[in-house]
């Protein structure tokens, strides 16, 4: 209980400082590319990516999450099961898609470059397979501090090609480039970390237990690509690359404070959770502290991120092409709000064995999906997407219901205390923002306003909390 615990605080601490690092890279490398690129190019790199990110589902059914929920010691039957059942699908996967690989360029009309794009992808995508296990072997020990180090290595040399390249004017190349180069030094990097030797081996007692958990959790997967990814395809056919173009720019900033925060506690609670499913006080104490965290970081960004998005479009001339995106963005930030709660629960869900009531949720969250965002497309344009995407994540009660089923814990003092401070700074701040935004210094000033007005409040809300929590993270940081 004690190493859990420990590790567990360190495995956020380290995915977090890690998350904050690679944000500022990322928010940067953002900025300049819808500088120097053109909406039209992030429509064709979102379609492109939505589609090699179909074969990531296909790619290992599930048994990589079965390998991290499993109650039992590892063996190097599992690993090598694992391993070989995986590079089968991958193999056969990239072959289709080389095959198919002009028929998809044809289908969306892509030039010469984009159907390179789609290549290197896809053999990003096998790269990506093999750092499976090294990953799963770094996760069950809650190792984050070396799981970080590749991802670190892989981002900040993605953001240096992409954006050097985009500013040489390389254009959809720039992409490719950089794809082909983050997968390579990743592989290396895990290899280094975590040294695993690959072996074929098949045990048919391991691959039937672990595809027992493996096959719902995929299935609940696939169901997620088919909601958003899938999507994205459907709509790359339906709409100009233009506007695919405005609903990825809003999707992605709304998404950055899910990214920042929630990624890292959903990354570590569920290995953790794994380890406490039976002891129901201990996993209870585990919910409430992952919800607390990602809710007292998340709302206040996103109400931050609603209320300063129109200003950040006026006053920099060159992102003044994003404005019709900005209804959609408002949307997509309360739809986050939503999914920052109802996305840890179905993960605790998911750490305790219960997979085929989250495959459920998911069957109903994607329904929902594709029935309201036709009709609201044909009802306010491309708009409607985000707009369908917030009405199917007020259903956040029904997780919320089932969680509570299993193990009492307070909504109040975990969501509800960090919900009041966020809406009181949003109202302080959108009185404010008239009178003293005139220009970026005043942007830079009503963020350290939002900062401190959140702060005292939440201190006055839930000193205890927050006390415990830094102490924790402090701990974390010292050792």
């Amino acid at each position: 209980m004690a190493t859990i615990k420990k590790r567990s605080v360190a495995g956020v601490v380290a995915l977090t400082s890690r998350t904050f690092f690679l944000q500022i890279i990322n928010f940067a490398s953002m900025f300049l590319l819808t500088v120097f690129l053109a909406p039209e190019i992030f429509g064709i790199f979102f379609v492109v990516t939505a589609v090699v990110s179909f074969l990531n589902y296909f790619s290992d059914i599930g048994l990589a999450a079965a390998l991290i929920q499993k109650k039992e010691e590892l063996t190097q039957e599992d690993l090598k099961t694992t391993f070989t059942i995986q590079q089968g699908l991958v193999i056969l996967l990239v072959i289709l898609a080389f095959l198919g690989s002009s028929w998809f360029a044809g289908f969306y009309g892509l030039s010469p470059a984009g159907l390179l794009l789609f290549k290197a992808l896809v053999i990003s995508f096998f790269l990506s397979s093999l750092k499976t296990i090294p990953s799963v072997l770094l996760e069950r020990k809650l190792d984050f501090n070396r799981l970080v180090i590749p991802q670190i290595g892989e981002t900040i040399l993605f953001n240096l090609v992409v954006v050097f390249l985009a500013w040489k004017g390389a254009g959809i190349t720039s992409f490719t480039w950089a794809v082909l180069v983050r997968g390579v030094a990743g592989l290396i990097l895990i290899y280094l970390l975590s040294p695993w030797m690959p072996g074929l081996a098949f045990n048919r007692a391991s691959a039937k237990k672990l595809l027992s958990f493996g096959i719902p959790f995929q299935a609940n997967s696939l169901l997620a690509l088919v909601k958003d990814d899938l999507l994205t395809v459907f709509l790359g056919k339906v709409l100009p690359f233009a506007q695919v173009g405005f609903i990825g720019w809003a999707q992605k900033w709304a998404n950055m404070p899910l990214r920042f925060i929630m990624d890292s506690v959903i990354k570590v609670t569920f290995p953790a959770y794994s380890r406490l499913q039976d002891n129901l006080s201990a996993l209870r104490a585990g919910i409430e502290k992952g919800l607390f965290a990602v809710c007292f970081f998340t709302f206040p960004a996103l109400t931050g991120l609603a209320l300063l998005a129109s200003s950040l479009v006026q006053f920099l001339p060159r992102y003044m092409k994003w404005q019709p995106a900005l209804l959609a963005l408002y949307f997509f930030c309360l739809q986050a709000a939503f999914a920052c709660v109802s996305t840890t629960l179905t993960n605790t869900l998911n750490a305790t064995g219960r997979i085929k009531t989250t495959l459920k949720l998911m069957i109903g969250w994607t329904a929902l999906t594709w029935i309201l965002t036709p009709i609201f497309i044909y009802l306010w344009g491309y708009s409607g997407v985000a707009l369908a995407a917030f009405l199917v994540s007020t259903t956040v009660f029904l997780p919320i219901w089932l969680v509570k089923k299993i193990v009492g814990y307070n909504l109040w003092e975990n969501v509800g205390k960090p919900l009041l401070g966020a809406l009181i700074m949003g109202i302080v701040l959108y009185l404010a923002i008239p009178l003293v935004v005139k220009g970026l210094l005043g942007i830079g000033l009503i963020i350290i306003l939002g900062v401190i007005i959140y702060s005292v409040i939440m201190l006055l809300l839930a000193k205890e909390k927050i006390l415990e929590a830094a102490n924790l993270a402090l701990g974390a940081i010292r050792r």
